[in-house]
C-alpha cells in the first residue's frame, strides 16, 4: 500500500482520515495535500496542518448560498473531520485549549451537516447510573410504521460518534436500519462535558441505549445489533455478556484483553514493578527516564491519550484500570452471535481476535481480512465498502433466522 507518511502512526491516522471520503467525511486531494505538508512524527505539525485545512473548508462552507444544501452539508462534514484530526495528537498536554476548541468545532460543524441530511435524526441525552449518555438516533426514512432492524454503535479508545457515521453509520442507514450512535465514559463528549474517564463496566453505558431503542415503536426488538470499533470491540462484547436483548454483536476488530496491549514490549523488570504493586516506583522510572519521549509515535500517543481518556496522571494507574478490561470469565455469559474482525497486519491488537474466538467458541465468527483486499490494517481502514458489505450481510443473515 502507498505510504502516506514515513511515520507508521501518522500513516495510519492519515489513512483513517482518508477512509472517511467514501461517506463524504473527507476529500482525497485535501487529505493527500495535508499529508505532504505534515512533518513525520511531529504532533504539532499534524495538528496545525489539519486545523488550517478545517478552517479553510469551514470558510468555504459558510460562503455557499443557503440553497446549496448538499454542498453545504458535505463541506461541513469534511470540516468536522479535519478538526477532529487536528485534535488527535494534542492530548499529551490536557490543558491545551485547542483540544476543547477543535472538538467543539468538530461537533458543531457535524450538527450543521446533520440538519441537512436526508435521513431524519435527533440528538438525545440518556440517563445512566452516575452519568449521561450523549446519543443520536437516525432513521432511514420518514415512515415509522414498520419496526426495523436497529444498529447501536460506538467507537473505542479514541473515536467519536460523529466519526462513526463515515465508517459504519451511513452504510447502516443505506441498508434500511435504524441507527443509534452513542458515547460513554472516556469518549470525547463525556470526557469533555462530564470529566469521566473510561470504565470497564461498559454495560452501564449500553443498557440505557437498549432501553431507549426498545421503547421506540419503529424498532424491531428482536433485531438489535451492537457494534464496536477498535477497543469498542471489547466494550461491545462485554456489554452483550450482561444485556441479552442484543441479537448480535459486531466487533471491528475483536479485542480480548486491553491490558495486554498496553504492556506489550515492556521490559520485564519494569513490568515486575507494576505486577508487584510498586506503582510509585514504576511512575518515577517512566517519567525520569524520558521513556515516552523516546518511544515510537504510536506508543507515545497511546500513553498520552490513555492518561487523558482514563483521567489519570499516573501511568501505573492507567495500566491497573485496563487490567479490568478483559473478556476472561465473561465470554461464556454472551448468548448472541458475535462477528470477530481480525486484520492481517493489525497494528495494535495482534492475536487478540483469535483469543476472543477461543473464549466465545461457536458463538464467535472469526473473519480475517487481508492486505490482498487492501483490508489488512487495524479496523480495515481504507476498505470501508468491503467491510460494511461483510458485517451487515452477516448481521442480516444471523437475525433473519
Amino acid at each position: 500500500m502507498l505510504s502516506l507518511s514515513s511515520d507508521v502512526s501518522f500513516h495510519f491516522e492519515l489513512l483513517r482520515v482518508l477512509s472517511n471520503a467514501r461517506y463524504s467525511g473527507a476529500d482525497v486531494g485535501e487529505v493527500l495535500q495535508a499529508a505532504s505538508q505534515i512533518t513525520p512524527g511531529d504532533f504539532e505539525s499534524f495538528a496545525v496542518t489539519f486545523a488550517n485545512l478545517a478552517s479553510r473548508v469551514h470558510s468555504q462552507a459558510e460562503a455557499l448560498p443557503q440553497k446549496s444544501v448538499a454542498s453545504r452539508r458535505d463541506f461541513y462534514l469534511r470540516a468536522a473531520t479535519y478538526f477532529r484530526a487536528a485534535d488527535f495528537y494534542l492530548h499529551g498536554n490536557p490543558n491545551d485549549a485547542r483540544i476543547n476548541e477543535y472538538q467543539i468545532k468538530s461537533v458543531d460543524l457535524f450538527e450543521k451537516a446533520r440538519e441537512l441530511l436526508s435521513y431524519p435524526s435527533e440528538r438525545i441525552t440518556l440517563e445512566a447510573d452516575g452519568f449521561k449518555i450523549p446519543a443520536i438516533i437516525y432513521r432511514p426514512g420518514a415512515d415509522r410504521s414498520k419496526p426495523l432492524p436497529t444498529m447501536i454503535m460506538a467507537s473505542g479508545f479514541d473515536g467519536s460518534q460523529e466519526e462513526l457515521m463515515h465508517v459504519h453509520g451511513f452504510a447502516a442507514l443505506e441498508r434500511g436500519y435504524n441507527l443509534i450512535t452513542y458515547e460513554g465514559p472516556g469518549q470525547p463528549t463525556v470526557l469533555r462535558e462530564q470529566n469521566l474517564g473510561f470504565i470497564a463496566e461498559w454495560e452501564k453505558a449500553v443498557t440505557p441505549v437498549v432501553d431507549f431503542a426498545i421503547s421506540q415503536p419503529d424498532v424491531d426488538a428482536s433485531k438489535i445489533g451492537l457494534l464496536g470499533v477498535s477497543m469498542g470491540g471489547y466494550l461491545a462484547v462485554r456489554a452483550a455478556a450482561f444485556d441479552h436483548r442484543i441479537a448480535a454483536v459486531i466487533a471491528n476488530d475483536a479485542v480480548y484483553d486491553v491490558y495486554a496491549t498496553f504492556v506489550q514490549g515492556t521490559p520485564p523488570k519494569l513490568l515486575g514493578l507494576l505486577e508487584n504493586g510498586q506503582t510509585e516506583e514504576y511512575d518515577r522510572i517512566i517519567f525520569e527516564s524520558g521513556a515516552m519521549q523516546q518511544a515510537s509515535t504510536s506508543t507515545r500517543w497511546g500513553f498520552e491519550h490513555g492518561l487523558y481518556s482514563f483521567r489519570t496522571s499516573s501511568p501505573a494507574a492507567l495500566l491497573q484500570r485496563t487490567k479490568k478490561m478483559t473478556l476472561k470469565g465473561l465470554a461464556d455469559k454472551v448468548k448472541c452471535p458475535v462477528w470477530l474482525g481480525n486484520a492481517e497486519h493489525d497494528e495494535f491488537f495482534k492475536g487478540q481476535p483469535e483469543q476472543a474466538k477461543e473464549a466465545l467458541g461457536d458463538k464467535g465468527k472469526l473473519v480475517t481480512l487481508t492486505m490482498e483486499d487492501a483490508a489488512g490494517h487495524h479496523c480495515h481502514l481504507g476498505a470501508t465498502v468491503l467491510l460494511n458489505q461483510i458485517v451487515f450481510d452477516w448481521f442480516d443473515e444471523v437475525t433473519s433466522n
